[in-house]
């Protein structure tokens, strides 16, 4: 609302100046909100960073168990081993909520597509391939969820900073500049029954000094 279309009250003026400080209260606490979204967005971007490095070198340890099984079984027996494995059981995601921000997690009992009982009838080679490579499931579960938050998180931070800015950008100098109108609007009010008291007060002279010379 421009300036110049507000009624220039004292009761308008109240009214501007407590929407200021409840808009400056507002600004803190997105401030505030915003800093504790960075310190969370760079607390999971470590994690992140240090998944993927062990996920690297894990993929790697998994690769050589299952060349290592393919030299002690055979190609052959390796592959129709593979084929009595079960599915991987499907993953279950609950959502956490950090600073307002509903962020998935994954429920860890998901970590584990093959059983312990499963394993017991394979070689030993083929154990320790599968069981690597549970491991890099759960790493690559637990980078999936770190990436969805990090995306999410800057996505809030973003649109936490636009709501900041518009606030100590657009609306506080707008409500100072309709504070400072109705103060203007104020003087002018004052100084124009300043000026009609004393047109008022030299009339009331004029006509007593008439009556005087009368």
């Amino acid at each position: 609302m421009p300036a110049e279309t507000v009624r220039p009250t004292r009761l308008e003026l109240l009214r501007t100046r407590r929407r200021i400080v409840v808009a400056k209260k507002g600004l803190n606490l997105l401030k505030l909100k915003r800093s504790a979204l960075i310190v969370e967005f760079f607390a999971a971007s470590r994690e992140a960073m240090k998944l993927r490095g062990d996920l690297k070198a894990r993929v790697e340890r998994g690769y050589e168990s299952i060349r290592m099984a393919e030299m002690l079984e055979g190609p052959t027996r390796l592959e129709n081993i593979s084929m009595l494995l079960p599915d991987i059981a499907p993953v279950a995601v609950t959502t956490k909520n950090v600073m307002g921000v509903r962020t998935p997690q994954v429920d860890r009992g998901g970590y584990s597509p093959v059983s312990t009982a499963d394993l017991l009838d394979l070689p030993i080679s083929v154990q320790e391939s599968v069981r690597r490579f549970q491991r890099i499931y759960g790493i690559v579960l637990d980078i999936a969820e770190k990436e969805n938050s990090l995306r999410r998180l800057l996505k809030e931070i973003e649109k936490t900073k636009r709501r900041a800015s518009a606030i100590e950008n657009v609306l506080v100098p707008r409500l100072e500049g309709v504070v400072r109108y109705i103060k203007f609007r104020f003087d002018e009010m004052e100084r124009d029954s300043f000026s009609m008291l004393k047109t008022v007060k030299r009339k009331i002279e004029q006509e007593a000094e008439s009556a005087a010379a009368a």
